[in-house]
């Protein structure tokens, strides 16, 4: 199913928010060879556990990793350099309209109660990644307004810089446990987030990114 941009997603999610260090990311952080060279760890990155409850594709859960910002020429940008999804539309789509590097996992979503969750992500029934996390109750508003994202990514020789606004609820919330198998991703039990919030009725939107032709 081809579904080209803009995408309006709506859902909720988790955001970990982490200075990862620099060894760490090199390392074990799963960077392509055009975000080795360009990755100088001087800034937070990001964990996203998200549960999309609409799409130009869909429902479907995703789980990412963003190391931090990347240098190109004289601008800062955040990539990602890990990304699963339960659907492979969101697979395709994700890789050709904006370079974004997806997989296909199979997801498992439970809630023991209100304020706990658990997410479980597995390829072929070999669990990687399993998180309980725990949410406070006072919730407030939050918007990409005034901290705009740009994800650069790579698509063949091309340079894809995609602007995706952002804005919702969010609370503060806290890992309960964690497990992660760092063969399949950056093993994040060992770094402690500065942050944690549980994002409720958000809605983002991935329009059409700038290409830079053969930038690569």
């Amino acid at each position: 199913m081809q579904a080209p941009p803009p995408w309006t997603l709506k859902g909720n999610g988790y955001i970990f928010i982490c200075h990862f260090p620099k060894e760490f990311v090199k390392k074990k952080g799963f960077l392509a060879d055009y975000q080795q060279s360009r990755f100088n760890g001087d800034f937070v990155g990001t964990v996203m556990l998200v549960n999309y409850e609409t799409s130009e594709v869909g429902p479907y859960q995703e789980l990412l990793f963003v190391p931090g910002r990347l240098n190109f020429d004289n601008k800062k940008l955040f990539s990602i350099s890990k990304i699963y999804v339960s659907s492979q539309d969101s697979v395709l789509n994700g890789r050709e309209n904006w370079g974004i590097p997806k997989e296909l996992a199979d997801f498992k979503l439970s809630k023991p109660n209100e304020k706990e969750s658990i997410v479980e992500v597995k390829i072929e029934g070999k669990t990687f990644f399993k998180a309980h996390l725990h949410n406070r109750s006072f919730s407030f508003p939050i918007t990409t307004k005034f901290f705009p994202l740009k994800l650069a990514q790579k698509l063949r020789n091309d340079l894809l810089i995609t602007s995706s606004p952002a804005k919702g609820k969010a609370s503060f919330a806290k890992i309960l446990s964690i497990e992660v198998d760092n063969t399949f991703f950056p093993d994040i039990s060992q770094i402690k987030p500065l942050m944690i919030l549980a994002v409720q009725d958000f809605e983002m939107t991935f329009p059409e990114p700038i290409i830079m032709k053969n930038y690569f």
